[in-house]
């Protein structure tokens, strides 16, 4: 089984600073691995020094299911792709985050397609998400 469907399906997490998109900064949008919904924008991104990709918020809160995670001795709150039922990450309280929040996602979890890809990959709908404001 790849690395990708394992950490989707078993909620392990990506090496914080050893993945693919921590550091990405290139203009697109991030595809759950499984269905290639688009999820996240890099507009949202930013550098929440975790070594993860993280995200002030999603394309929608509605494709995201949450939920309480405890594992670990931990408390905190799950990230779930609703449609492909994937762990995508843990989202808490970030007061550096434009929104206050912080979507620690697995890079795993993700395909990124770049802005000039967008068009012939079907995705040029998104492509107005990605107009600076």
């Amino acid at each position: 089984m790849s690395m990708s469907l394992r950490t989707n399906h078993s909620s392990l997490r990506s090496t914080p600073f050893q993945n693919d998109f921590w550091n990405n900064d290139r203009t697109g949008i991030y595809v759950d691995v499984i269905t290639n919904e688009p999820l996240f924008t890099s507009l949202d991104k930013y550098d929440a020094q975790i070594g993860m990709p993280s995200f002030s918020k999603p394309i929608s809160k509605d494709l995201l299911v949450e939920k309480p995670d405890t594992s670990g001795d931990m408390q905190r709150t799950e990230v779930r792709a609703k449609r492909s039922n994937a762990h995508l990450g843990h989202v808490f309280p970030d007061p550096k985050s434009p929104s206050g929040q912080c979507y620690a996602m697995n890079s795993a979890a993700f395909h990124f397609i770049p802005i000039e890809q967008m068009k012939d990959r079907g995705y040029e709908a998104y492509l107005p998400l990605l107009e600076k404001k």
